[in-house]
């Protein structure tokens, strides 16, 4: 059943209508719901907001230059009068449906009804709580800014703005959600991006069709991506203006919640999450070995396990110059439920420590690591290559730009260990190939996840694998077909 309310006229009545945003708005059950009668001019007026939303000094002006008015200074056409001379303010609109100024109240702004005017007026004088601009804990980096984006949709563009001062930067308002009115923004630059990916995003972004937005982008996200059995990200997060702003001269689309202090960057390939600002923020020659050293990584958190335990198993798989791997002796605990014992606590440690005021995270850290491990290795509970193994996964976990993409590599390695410990050799080459075809069977937003590799692009290759010095970095990615293909 749809919640959304038909629309109400404004009656000639103003008592009437006066009557009606009290009940709608429930002035006299909620407290900070505000309703303030005034008289100027000679006209009864009518002052509706939501305490906590307004920026009390702009309202108390205005009510200072409306106190001035004489009678019959706003004849003979009010409206006009109120909106282009008394009410100097610069976001003021009208509307003649009172169901639209309850969403206005709801949402911050002031509505102000007058006697004999058939319209309403909203002042958007509003002001949220809000914290400052500070570095993301996700996305440090050395040396470059220190803002980052916050709670505040108004605030978040305005990030975004002061590092893209292109005209042809668009940010279109989206209203989502029956109850919640939460603001959504769909940014991209008209001259860049590929208008059939902007109109695809507007589109899955009309469609939502729910009560509100909870959990503000990771909602968006699911309503728009689908597959949610896929536990690999379709779009990026960031909560850096700078990221974002690269991402838009790509030509790609963002997507501002407000409420959430990330920012969907839509659509993105499964190399867009292995990239990080450091990268650019160091010489090309560092950030092309830091790339690598980041593209070893993931691969080792996700490969190195299952290998190790194809290894240790089968000792027939080995060289004689190798022969060293694997545990002389396996102990209590069978070698594939040690991996998955020692998998499940480091979950269990890192929601603990989530969980864990920061001032003592560090200790309880301390303490299951060494405590818990060296006596469980003592125990005999444990192999110590075990946790030698698991512990460089869990540094390539760690090393993974995004958290999304982490989780989910901790999932394929997971299932690529099952399938080594029940088949060996069969199951490891058949993890591997429904790995790499997982991968190609998917896309965001009609893009190829494994493009510039599946399919294969050679120029587009090298700005993945290396940290292209930016003078020579003059193409924009082709599969996101920008109209300005040059940069």
């Amino acid at each position: 059943m749809s919640y959304l309310p038909k629309k109400q006229p404004l009656s000639t009545n103003f008592d009437e209508n006066v009557e009606y945003m009290k009940n709608q708005l429930g002035v006299d059950i909620s407290f900070d719901c505000i309703h303030l009668d005034l008289e100027y001019a000679g006209r009864r007026m009518a002052l509706f907001m939501v305490d906590g939303f307004v920026k009390d000094d702009i309202l108390h002006y205005l009510m200072k230059l409306l106190a001035d008015l004489e009678p019959g200074q706003l004849d003979p056409d009010p409206l006009v009068k109120l909106m282009k001379t008394y009410l100097p303010y610069i976001e003021i609109s009208t509307s003649d449906d009172l169901n639209q100024g309850i969403d206005w109240v709801l949402s911050g702004p002031t509505v102000l009804i007058v006697e004999g005017v058939s319209e309403i007026l909203q002042i958007d004088a509003r002001t949220y709580p809000v914290r400052g601009p500070e570095e993301p804990d996700v996305e440090r980096v050395v040396r470059g800014a220190r803002d980052g984006f916050v709670e505040t949709i108004v605030f978040n563009t305005a990030l975004t703005r002061r590092r893209v001062r292109d005209r042809s930067l668009r940010m279109e308002y989206m209203n989502i959600g029956r109850r919640s009115k939460t603001d959504v923004c769909v940014s991209y630059i008209e001259d860049i991006a590929d208008p059939h990916i902007v109109n695809r995003i507007k589109d899955s972004l009309k469609k939502i069709d729910t009560d509100g937005l909870p959990m503000g982008e990771k909602t968006v996200e699911e309503f728009i991506c689908g597959r949610h059995l896929n536990p690999y990200p379709l779009v990026r997060y960031t909560e850096r203006p700078d990221t974002a702003a690269v991402h838009l001269f790509e030509g790609h689309v963002l997507v501002y919640v407000d409420g959430s202090p990330s920012v969907l960057i839509t659509p993105t390939t499964f190399w867009h999450h292995l990239q990080h600002a450091e990268e650019y923020r160091q010489k090309p020659v560092v950030g092309a070995y830091l790339r690598f050293v980041r593209f070893l990584a993931v691969w080792i958190s996700i490969f190195l396990l299952p290998l190790w335990y194809l290894f240790s198993v089968h000792k027939e798989l080995l060289p004689v110059n190798l022969s060293f791997i694997g545990p002389e002796e396996i102990g209590v605990v069978p070698l594939f439920l040690q991996f998955v014992i020692i998998e499940l606590g480091m979950d269990m440690l890192r929601m603990a420590t989530i969980h864990t005021p920061t001032s003592v995270s560090t200790g309880l850290g301390l303490v299951s690591a060494i405590v818990v491990g060296q006596v469980a290795i003592e125990a005999g509970l444990f192999v110590n290559e075990v946790v030698l193994y698991i512990a460089v996964a869990a540094i390539g976990t760690f090393a993974t730009p995004t958290y999304e993409l982490s989780l989910a590599n901790r999932l394929l390695r997971l299932s690529l260990l099952g399938l080594t410990a029940l088949l060996g050799v069969p199951g490891y080459i058949i993890g591997f190939t429904l790995a790499v075809l997982f991968f190609v069977s998917f896309k965001s937003f009609h893009i190829p996840y494994l493009w510039p590799f599946i399919p294969f692009n050679p120029k587009a290759i090298r700005d993945v694998i290396l940290r292209i010095p930016m003078p020579l970095k003059n193409r924009r990615p082709i599969v996101l077909h920008p109209k300005d293909p040059d940069r």
